[in-house]
């Protein structure tokens, strides 16, 4: 079992910064992921980054890049985002997830990688 704790969710304005946090506690395994989707309202919840817990390796949906990071903290089981220029499109609900188990061809993006989810983090960015 693997709980996850989600935190740093809120309300910011147009063009402000937030940090999520994600940390994992119980069991992980030696080849592991953590990821984060987020869902806004009448939406099909939709990948925004990932990090390979085993390498290091990050995944980002391109639209991201250079604007949300993606990093952990190992020692930790702990997952960040920092999330900059912030728009109210950005407006959703942040899920934390993890795969423990996530095959050699790693695809980020897919749910079905991930057995794990946090209960997830209001993100509002108001105009």
């Amino acid at each position: 079992q693997v709980q996850l704790a989600e935190s740093g969710g809120g309300m910011v304005q147009a063009g402000g910064s937030l940090r999520l946090s994600c940390a994992a506690s119980g069991r992980t395994s030696t080849n592991w992921a953590m990821a984060w989707f987020r869902q806004a309202p009448g939406e099909e919840r939709d990948f925004v980054a990932a990090i390979n817990m085993n390498h290091g390796g990050t995944y980002y949906t391109n639209s991201m890049k250079g604007r949300f990071i993606i990093s952990a903290d190992n020692t930790r089981n702990t997952m960040y985002l920092q999330m900059n220029s912030l728009q109210p499109e950005d407006t959703a609900v942040y899920y934390c997830a993890v795969g423990t188990n996530i095959p050699a061809l790693f695809i980020a993006g897919d749910e079905s990688e991930y057995d794990y989810w946090g209960q997830g983090t209001q993100v509002t960015v108001s105009s």
